[in-house]
């Protein structure tokens, strides 16, 4: 399965290490919406590159999109795409019966709630052994399959990984979807 990252690239480094493109960033997580730091860091990614441009770039609704707005702490954002082995298992939040066999609702899995969100993924890590990570839906468009990695760490291979520019496809396509005009 080919998912796709977007985040803060130095291209200079291992993929595993800071800045690389399947660092687990566990030192700097308590927020995200699967987050548990004290269990085991995330690796947000997803099915449609488009998803994870948007979730870095939700951030400027209401504003415009310039160059300087692709660079977080010196880094260029970058978009990669990283191999999850076909061995690896997913609990499936928008599959029915997994909702119905975890006594989950689409409401608790979509709820903007942390401590709810985090407490169902502390819970699904502890239940499902086998699982590298949680297969749910982006909050900003339903068909977009976002996922949790929580227990991949090296069995990712990374694919392509390229710095994101003004006028590259997968930007335009965020920016027309945050109604953010480009600034060039």
């Amino acid at each position: 399965m080919i998912l796709f990252r977007c985040f803060p690239w130095d291209g200079g480094v291992d993929p595993e290490v800071r800045g690389g493109p399947v660092w687990f960033p566990r030192m700097l997580q308590g927020a995200g919406r699967h987050d548990n730091p004290l269990l085991y860091g995330c690796l947000y990614v997803s099915e449609e590159p488009v998803s994870p441009v948007v979730e870095q770039l939700a951030r400027l609704r209401g504003s415009g999109l310039a160059k300087a707005d692709l660079v977080r702490r010196g880094l260029p954002l970058a978009l990669a795409a990283v191999e999850l082995g076909d061995a690896a298992v997913l609990v499936d939040l928008d599959e029915p019966r997994v909702l119905a066999d975890e006594g989950l609702r689409p409401s608790f899995v979509a709820t903007g709630e942390r401590a709810r969100t985090q407490a169902d993924a502390a819970a699904l890590f502890g239940r499902r052994p086998e699982a590298s990570g949680l297969r749910w839906w982006s909050t900003f468009e339903s068909q977009w399959p976002n996922v949790t990695l929580f227990r991949a760490a090296g069995s990712l291979d990374v694919g392509d990984v390229r710095a994101l520019a003004l006028g590259d496809d997968v930007v335009e396509e965020a920016a027309r979807f945050l109604g953010l005009p480009v600034t060039r």
